[in-house]
Formats: C-alpha cells, sequence, structure tokens
C-alpha cells in the first residue's frame, strides 16, 4: 500500500484484496489484458503491485513465495484495531491464522481461515482511500458459505460487527442473506441458504470478489483469449446485472459483473 494518501477504515470492514501469484509478470499481463489494469509499485517491496484503473488503487498483486505450498487466490482483507488481538479472537473460537500478524510497510497484516475454512485477512494500520462499492474498487464482497448465520456469528465476535461501539460495522439480515454496512453502504454479503434449511455440503466455503466491467461479454473473451476459464454469463439474483466467474491461468478465482 502506497505511503501516501492513507485514510483509517471503519472497524472491521473490507479494505482491500489482493492475488498472491506464483508469476508476478504473468499475472500483471493477464489482468491487463482482461480489466486493463495498469500496475504500480507498491510500499511493500519489489514483489507487490498496484492495480490501477483510470488513476484509483483498485488492488493488490504480489508475487508467492516459491516454498508456499498454497493455492492462488484473491483474498479479502479486513480492518482492525488490534492485529493480535484479532488473532486471539480467530484461535479461541476454533479457527485458524496461518500468517503472522507480521508488519508489512505501514501496518501489520495476517492470513487466516473461519471454521468452514474460507480464508480472509486482516490489517492493523491505515489504508489507501478504497472502498467496496465504489469508484473501481470490487463491486462486492460475497462470502459463499455453508451455513450464513453462523459465518455471521463467528465474523461479528472476530471483527466488532454490529458493536455498540461507534466506528464499526453494522449488519442485517435480508432475503436469507447477511448484509454488512460500514455506515455509509454495503461492503459485504454472506450468501448460505435458506433460514430452514441444512447447510449445503457442497458448498466450498470462500470470499468471491466481484470486480466492475462495463462490457462482460468483450472481458469474457479476453479472459479465454489469455489462457483463463470462464463460467456461462448468468444474470445475478435480483436480475439487475449479469455475472460470471473467471479462473486466471494461475488458479485464482474472481467474479465480473456488469449491468444486466
Amino acid at each position: 500500500m502506497s505511503a501516501d494518501g492513507l485514510t483509517t477504515p471503519a472497524r472491521g470492514a473490507p479494505c482491500w484484496v489482493s492475488l498472491m501469484a506464483r508469476d508476478l509478470q504473468a499475472a500483471q499481463e493477464f489482468y491487463s489484458a482482461v480489466l486493463g489494469w495498469r500496475f504500480r509499485p507498491a510500499s511493500l517491496g519489489e514483489e507487490f503491485t498496484v492495480a490501477m484503473a483510470d488513476g484509483e488503487a483498485v488492488a493488490g498483486i504480489g508475487a508467492l513465495a516459491r516454498n508456499f505450498r498454497v493455492a492462488v487466490s484473491w483474498t479479502s482483507y479486513f480492518a482492525v484495531e488490534d492485529a493480535d488481538e484479532t488473532a486471539d479472537r480467530i484461535r479461541e473460537r476454533g479457527a485458524t491464522v496461518a500468517v503472522g500478524p507480521i508488519k508489512l510497510g505501514p501496518g501489520r497484516a495476517a492470513l487466516a481461515a473461519d471454521r468452514d475454512g474460507a480464508a480472509f485477512g486482516f490489517w492493523e494500520g491505515q489504508t489507501l482511500a478504497w472502498s467496496v462499492g465504489r469508484g473501481n474498487a470490487p463491486a462486492c464482497l460475497e462470502l459463499r458459505t455453508r451455513d450464513a448465520f453462523e459465518a455471521a456469528i463467528f465474523y461479528a465476535e472476530v471483527f466488532d460487527w454490529a458493536s455498540e461501539e461507534p466506528g464499526g460495522c453494522a449488519v442485517t439480515y435480508e432475503h436469507d442473506q447477511v448484509i454488512v454496512h460500514d455506515g455509509t453502504h454495503v461492503v459485504a454479503t454472506l450468501r448460505g441458504g435458506a433460514v430452514e434449511a441444512a447447510p449445503d455440503p457442497r458448498v466450498r466455503p470462500r470470499w468471491h470478489v466481484h470486480f466492475p466491467v462495463d462490457d462482460i461479454e468483450k472481458v469474457v473473451a479476453a479472459a479465454v483469449a489469455a489462457g483463463g476459464t470462464v463460467t456461462p454469463v448468468t444474470p445475478t439474483a435480483d436480475g439487475e446485472s449479469v455475472q460470471a466467474v473467471i479462473r486466471d491461468p494461475d488458479g485464482g478465482l474472481f467474479t465480473v459483473t456488469a449491468p444486466g
């Protein structure tokens, strides 16, 4: 993250998304061809870059250490006031802290997984002026999980959602999904089965990043041409937009969403 233009995000709100790729140059070429991103150096070192669109920071892409035997994936980071306390909360609730907290540039970061295995990160410190659903940042962050309500309890306890303390995130329930607000707009959605339905064992819990695009057919064609794989374009549940899930050549999974 850059040292200039930093801000303090709402406590518990998504504050960044990043991809750790096996080949940084190849990843930059793919996302430049598919989403039109340009890249600039990050303050975290030579192995990290910031993706830019229309002069705005969109996401981060870094080089995965060769000795890390982990899957390439997009990771959502959430803002916390104390990374050590957050790590303790995660462990106390039977989930996993895989890496950190460690010092990175102007803050401290860690990687974790919730009790169902969905990976996420958390960040202590200031961030770029970036927010889900605003500008060129991701249009949506969505947790697809087996039991949205059980997951919401876990994240609420870890990130202090729905707290009476000011400066945090609020949580509401709408149409069998949990909606997270940062005080100004929706920043995340947790989806599982209907309230009376048993958890679906076929669902592989994960946080999905939705990037906004103008022409989804053009993006899909570019992704295939660049070596990615794509699901068919489908309408969203509200019928107001269309989306497709793309897997980059390295295995990183993301969703693109366009007006319907």
